[in-house]
């Protein structure tokens, strides 16, 4: 067996051996004159590092492109895609400041800031960020032992720097650092064509290029954290301007050309923060002791919380920092389905083995995006919850005709408090921990999240309006989601009686708009509409009276619009009468599903029933056999009580 791990040790010890460029600065000019792309600021190379991964526009024929984006050309950046859900406007804002900063831009000289609530995103998309430097896995080229690995174009005298701009099409900016002078004048004898070179890759914890600077309390701050110290046991051998006793090992320092985080950075006090004044407008920092500033190239990134945002810009004597700011909003996800995504990554990512009944993450889901929506007089929170979800809301079988963007403008800043993610996923992890049989269902997922909003949250009125949302809400909600799903269980080929349906009211809609007859299928002799069976229909969903011609109208128009540009029609086409037919099917086995399910002694046939309606639900819909007869226990006891 020792075999196969030398096998695989081996292995990875052959990819790692790239050979990496090891020359002097005349062999590194020879190869920028070969590919002048080489030489990027550090805002131009994360741009870079991240767009490599791809980029796609959103599908048009996505629904969230014109329901939810209002049909703009939105960018998908693939680096992203698959880790971060319901954040496209965020990330699209965040590349906007890297295209522009890459631009040598104002953004260029600017820290950016991503401020949002608890458990939004902000350290996950940080981290993010940062990874894109290692991933991409890019060689860059510095000085060799330089402590800040520079730029080699440094080496070259300004005099000289316009001519060599123009021999290799690059831009030339910045100035060695006080070690490398000292190394070049003294070392080669200021012959910089012989200086080394060498390629290298970024990495966070081989401090190459990627740093972090944590919060810290006013006693333990030191500037040194930020730019280096001097090395005590060498002042006993050289002067303090000597650059031989510098130890340039603080964030900036490790972080230049690739980024220098500030983890919660008004955490800090403000004299720690000032080094940012120089390092963004300057683009400069100090050096320790008595050298010059030393030139700074790297991309800052922050983030806070809104309470401290708030705080730090309420002091005026804080407006030079914030002058250098680009603050961009990290709100909570306020779509219902990519909430849902959110927690089914959380799940795959962790040790769990339990089985998830259906809707157990949507109810979950509901709860915590309900809470982070501003009150509307246009309609409530849970027709604003499936507005921002991209779901067309009906209402006396009408498309409710609310404007997405009109809501957004009601409150501008949504999404910047309510329930967090985490508080989400310690209740379904409660549930989990507490389950004997393996299985989370929406009913226990429920009581968690009831059980967690009485104990964990300390403002009595929120604490009372997340209880409101889910003993009645969301519980309303799950009790009609549930009804239907039943419903359905119970009827044999429920798909193809659907379709049925819809075929024939479509028949007769169209003979009734248009004034023909139709053809009988069997007999083949003419006949009017059947008026009874279009009723019987639209009834399901209020339609009644002079509505009905606008209707059947609307229903023959939108289908033919479909047919023409050659899409599929089928039941589901058209929501309002998708609604109706299913409430007409409901309400046909309705009567004896309640039967069947609230039975605690049932015949061989409704047995039989029980036992079908049970299998389609495990075969069908997902559930397991247990989290089946949980949930029917749970319907035959708050399901049709008028009944």
């Amino acid at each position: 067996m020792s075999n196969d791990f030398l096998d695989i040790i081996k292995k990875q010890r052959k990819l790692k051996k790239t050979k990496r460029f090891d020359g002097t600065l005349i062999e590194y000019l020879e190869l920028l004159r070969k590919d002048p792309d080489v030489v990027k600021l550090a805002h131009k190379r994360l741009c870079d590092s991240i767009e490599l991964f791809g980029i796609h526009a959103m599908d048009t024929t996505d629904s969230r492109n014109h329901k939810i984006f209002g049909g703009d050309n939105i960018k998908i950046y693939d680096y992203f895609d698959s880790d971060f859900f319901g954040m496209e406007s965020i990330i699209a804002k965040i590349m906007r400041y890297l295209k522009s900063a890459s631009l040598k831009g104002e953004e260029s000289r600017q820290v950016l800031l991503l401020m949002g609530p608890v458990g939004a995103g902000k350290s996950a998309l940080t981290e993010h960020i940062k990874s894109a430097l290692e991933h991409a896995n890019t060689e860059y080229y510095h000085i060799k032992d330089c402590p800040i690995r520079e730029e080699p174009l440094h080496l070259i005298p300004r005099s000289l720097r316009a001519e060599f701009e123009t021999l290799l099409n690059v831009s030339i900016e910045g100035d060695l650092c006080p070690i490398c002078r000292h190394k070049l004048i003294n070392e080669f004898d200021g012959k910089y064509e012989d200086m080394p070179v060498i390629g290298s890759t970024f990495s966070q914890r081989g401090r190459r290029g990627i740093s972090s600077v944590p919060p810290m309390d006013a006693n333990s701050q030191d500037v040194s954290t930020l730019i280096g110290s001097e090395d005590i046991s060498k002042l006993d051998l050289y002067p303090e301007d000597d650059p031989r006793v510098l130890s340039l090992n603080g964030a900036f320092n490790i972080g230049n050309r690739g980024i220098v985080e500030f983890v919660e950075i008004f955490k800090n006090e403000i004299e720690f923060l000032h080094v940012i004044l120089t390092a963004t407008q300057e683009k400069r920092v100090p050096s320790p002791g008595k050298n010059d500033m030393i030139y700074f190239d790297g991309i800052l990134l922050s983030h806070c919380n809104e309470a401290e945002w708030n705080r730090f810009r309420s002091q005026h004597t804080n407006e030079a920092i914030l002058d250098r700011i680009i603050k961009i909003n990290v709100p909570y996800v306020l779509e219902l389905n990519q909430e849902i995504k959110i927690y089914e990554k959380m799940l795959g990512r962790s040790d769990f083995d339990v089985h998830i009944a259906p809707h157990t993450l949507k109810i979950a889901s509901m709860f915590s995006v309900m809470s982070r929506l501003k009150a509307s007089q246009k309609c409530d929170l849970l027709v604003k919850m499936k507005i921002y979800n991209g779901e067309d809301v009906l209402e006396k079988g009408r498309v409710k005709k609310i404007d997405i963007k009109d809501l957004r403008d009601e409150a501008r800043d949504e999404g910047m408090s309510g329930i967090s993610t985490r508080f989400i996923t310690k209740a379904i992890d409660n549930a989990i921990t507490d389950t004997e049989k393996s299985m989370i269902t929406p009913v226990s997922v429920l009581e968690s999240l009831i059980r967690q909003v009485k104990e964990q949250l300390i403002d009595e009125e929120f604490q009372k309006h997340c209880l409101e949302i889910l003993q009645k809400t969301v519980r309303e909600e799950y009790l009609k989601i549930l009804e239907t799903e039943i419903a359905k269980a119970f009827i044999t080929a429920y798909e193809e009686q659907a379709q049925s349906l819809f075929d024939t009211y479509l028949d007769n809609a169209e003979a009734f708009t248009t004034r023909a007859k139709m053809k009988d299928r069997i007999t083949k002799e003419e006949r009017e509409p059947d008026e009874l069976f279009l009723r019987s229909i639209e009834e399901q969903i209020g339609i009644v009276g002079s509505s009905r011609e606008g209707f059947r109208g609307d229903v023959t128009a939108y289908m033919f619009y479909k047919m023409r540009r050659g899409e599929k029609v089928c039941y589901k086409s058209y929501e309002p009468l998708k609604e109706a037919i299913e409430q007409y099917l409901i309400t046909s086995v309705k009567d004896m599903a309640r039967i069947v399910t609230k039975s605690k002694t049932r015949d061989d046939d409704q047995q039989k029933r029980y036992g079908d309606m049970v299998q389609t639900m495990i075969d069908e819909y997902g559930y397991s056999e247990d989290s089946a007869e949980e949930i029917l226990t749970f319907a035959s006891n708050n399901l049709w009580r008028d009944s």
